[in-house]
């Protein structure tokens, strides 16, 4: 009988999992797996059963959002036989979920995980120990997303984290650093940095690429330098948002590679949780590392 883990973000979204619990599993068992079902207790939880329990399994179902697939995935890496991933997305925005095209309701991403078929996606590899699966990013509100109350996230959503963002506009400041990659350099005070492999951000698809393939070893790389004044911003915004003409505080380019440096700590967020303090950091692409099941 084939083996299937299967752990549970009780606490992403809204709860949305606990009332689908039972078809869930019955999904599962129709299916022909045998289920070890584990709830997260606490951070960092679901990272440490994918490392003790996901050997011995053919199946990871994770179910949560975006930092509890994160935290899945970063296990998984550890792991000498990788078995293949299934992701119900139950969170708040879920921005990896959109990119992989699966369903919202839970019963239809559980009948996928188990019986969908599996493609590669690459990984980020974020300094030594650490991963991604979409996005590693600094700077100007990047700090919403792991600051945000979960309980405010439960009651309102993706408009929590703008209530959150607009609290933060006090803050904007930039970062002295420089950044290399196989093709160039950059070198200055920037206001925010992001390195993707995802069509959605923040459950905006304007700040990417539309043509992003999540299986070919290249990061989409985006960074803004610190405006000059409030016309500056605004033109910034208007780029981004807008798409209009090009905007010389905006860099976006493809990598496989980057490597960058700062004056001093830069604190950091993958898949939307904190990454921690860095003060130089390699982040790298790791082509097809990874099997996940596919809308």
């Amino acid at each position: 009988m084939k083996r299937l883990l299967f752990i549970i973000n009780p606490c992403s979204g809204k709860g949305r999992i606990r009332n689908k619990l039972l078809s869930v599993l019955d999904v599962f068992a129709k299916r022909g797996y045998r289920v070890e079902t584990y709830v997260t207790q606490e951070a960092l939880d679901a990272r440490r059963k994918a490392v003790t329990r996901g050997r011995s399994a053919d199946l990871i179902v994770c179910s949560g959002g975006d930092g509890t697939l994160n935290e899945v995935v970063s296990g998984m890496m550890e792991l000498k036989r990788l078995p293949v991933l299934g992701y119900i997305p139950a969170g708040s925005t879920n921005d990896y979920a959109a990119s992989l095209g699966l369903p919202r309701r839970i019963e239809n991403a559980a009948r996928l995980a188990a019986e969908g078929k599996a493609s590669p996606v690459d990984v980020g590899k974020f300094g030594d120990d650490r991963y991604f699966v979409y996005i590693a990013a600094f700077g100007a509100f990047t700090e919403v997303s792991y600051l945000t109350p979960q309980d405010k996230k439960n009651l309102l959503g993706h408009q929590a984290y703008m209530l959150e963002a607009v609290k933060s506009l006090m803050d904007i400041r930039g970062r002295q650093m420089k950044i290399t990659w196989e093709e160039g350099e950059l070198e200055g005070e920037f206001l925010f940095g992001m390195v993707t492999n995802t069509t959605s951000v923040g459950g905006f698809k304007g700040l990417v690429s539309r043509d992003v393939a999540l299986d070919d070893g290249w990061f989409e790389a985006l960074f803004i330098r610190m405006p000059k004044n409030p016309l500056d911003l605004s033109g910034i915004v208007s780029y981004l948002f807008l798409k209009e003409e090009d905007n010389a505080f905006v860099y976006r380019f493809k990598t496989r590679k980057l490597k960058i440096a700062a004056a001093e700590d830069v604190d950091w967020v993958l898949d939307g949780e904190f990454g921690g303090k860095k003060r130089e950091v390699e982040i790298e692409n790791l082509e097809k590392r990874l099997y996940i099941v596919r809308g």
